[in-house]
């Protein structure tokens, strides 16, 4: 029953949003709202209900061609704005995110599944990048060389790269986009986005909302569809000259070998493995906060997720017994409705593969079931959130993303144990340590292989830090001071006959 009344919520949520002019349901393209030019639609349904919402344009290689054309052509005047005329249409754009924050946390729930506080919080993250780069559009500074030569003067200069693909994952529909957007767009590029099939909507919204902040027609283009014909398109063109990526490592490497023909340049955020290691001197209390926000958040349905959790050998019963208990208090629940922690997993191939791959297989390598374990109550995309005790290096979940809600427990004896197991993979995004001594805390961080370390923290992620991975966890960074730089092509100039 209470999924049923759920659905009925949801379409007053969705009609108010639609109300509110954010239900946009077309691609985008030199300004104008576009079908695809077959008429092909795409349908977009809730995770939490399987209600329909809406159907979107199923889009392909024409369509990204001709978003590709659009924003070519606008790059010619938006990379000639002054730096102060970008940075005051972002900061406009930023100001409408989040006066419309509350609708589009409501479409982001409806369509991606999370609960309503933390897609809220994704909104204010996701503007935040909109805000930090209208920023440091002011701060693209070059430099001037001295020069070993009496008669010349060197200056290093720095310019916009171009067109941006920019292909964004279902997980964070708007944060995704807006922090590769915004450095673009401050630096002076354009872009064409392909939001996930999943969940088009938010990234349809923010569009939208681009175009009431003033940013000219071209400047943002979104299609989305036939996955493989805009992949295709967007590689293949010599007027695209960088794609931004964020999505599976599986699917980075195919577009590294693709962008060799044109030689783009690519900003990749890949998969993660991302261990959390629990030291015995940890305060238990943080460890179990901490584990518990960096695994459970978005239903474990996040690339920088605490994958594996470590215990030293002292600790790990007591470690265990307070997880377990903080685990069963999480409430799973259609995202929309009061005091729900956990929404759905995606889809049913999500669930399936937590399920068939990930748990039962650890079950019968000789894991623990201690929490959870099976599909949640509610039915659809539900699965409870679970623990699992005992984990050991030959279990799958240990090796894979398990991109869903369930943590397991491994057991190690001395820090070089688990600096070991937590860089036995090919993995770096990110890594989590608690621990309590400075010394040590500072000596397992450093020896991590990874691009981000969270000590005593469970939830790193912000616009102001690099985010990024080593290994095979991708390339770039994205977020803070850093993150323009990935947008701008460095060109030196030699000036000849300088003496008076």
């Amino acid at each position: 029953m209470a999924t049923i009344a759920s659905a009925g919520a949801s379409q007053a949520v969705l009609d108010k949003i639609n109300n509110a002019g954010l239900l946009r349901a077309k691609g985008l393209i030199s300004g104008e709202w576009v079908s695809a030019e077959d008429g092909r639609t795409l349908p977009v349904y809730n995770p939490a209900t399987g209600e329909f919402l809406t159907e979107v344009p199923l889009m392909g290689e024409r369509e990204t061609l001709s978003a590709i054309d659009s924003a070519h052509n606008a790059f010619k005047s938006w990379s000639k704005k002054t730096c102060s005329e970008r940075s005051k249409l972002l900061r406009r754009w930023y100001e409408l995110i989040l006066e419309k924050k509350e609708e589009i946390a409501q479409l982001m729930t409806l369509e991606q599944g999370k609960p309503l506080k933390e897609a809220l919080g994704e909104v204010s993250y996701g503007a935040g990048f909109i805000e930090l780069f209208a920023e440091e559009a002011k701060r693209t500074y070059g430099d001037i060389i001295p020069s070993p030569y009496p008669d010349r003067r060197l200056l290093v200069v720095k310019q916009p790269v171009g067109v941006v693909g920019t292909i964004t994952p279902w997980n964070f529909p708007l944060a995704m986009i807006t922090r590769k957007v915004a450095p673009a767009l401050a630096a002076g590029c354009t872009v064409v986005i392909k939001p996930a099939e999943l969940t088009p909507l938010t990234a349809l919204a923010a569009a939208e909302l681009s175009i009431q902040a003033g940013i000219p027609p071209g400047v943002i283009n979104v299609v989305m569809g036939d996955a493989p014909q805009i992949g295709a398109a967007l590689l293949e063109s010599t007027k695209v000259r960088k794609i931004s990526f964020t999505g599976s490592t599986q699917v980075g490497k195919k577009l590294m070998a693709g962008a060799a023909s044109t030689v783009k340049r690519l900003s990749l955020e890949l998969g993660g493995n991302a261990p959390c290691i629990i030291l015995d001197d940890a305060d238990i209390e943080v460890a179990v906060k901490g584990a518990l926000a960096s695994k459970y958040r978005n239903s474990g349905q996040t690339c920088v997720c605490a994958n594996r959790v470590l215990v030293q050998d002292g600790i790990y019963d007591k470690f265990a017994e307070a997880f377990i208990q903080a685990v069963s208090g999480l409430k799973v629940g259609n995202g929309l409705e009061e005091g729900v922690t956990q929404g759905p997993l995606i889809n049913e191939a999500a669930v399936k593969k937590v399920v068939e791959q990930h748990v039962e297989d650890a079950l019968s390598k000789g894991a623990m079931l201690l929490a959870g374990g099976h599909r949640h109550r509610l039915g659809a995309a539900f699965y409870e959130p679970t623990v699992l005790g005992d984990a050991t290096e030959e279990m799958l979940i240990m090796k894979e993303e398990v991109f869903g809600p369930v943590a397991p427990l491994i057991r190690f004896k001395t820090d070089e144990d688990a600096i070991r197991i937590a860089n036995s993979t090919e993995a770096g995004l990110a890594a989590y340590l608690f621990s309590g001594s400075i010394s040590r805390a500072w000596r397992v961080a450093e020896a991590l292989e990874y691009g981000m370390v969270g000590w005593n923290e469970g939830v790193i992620s912000t616009e102001v830090a690099p985010f990024g991975g080593v290994k095979q966890s991708g390339l770039g960074r994205e977020g803070s001071k850093y993150g323009i730089d990935e947008y701008l092509e460095m060109k030196y100039i030699c000036i000849g006959n300088m003496l008076p």
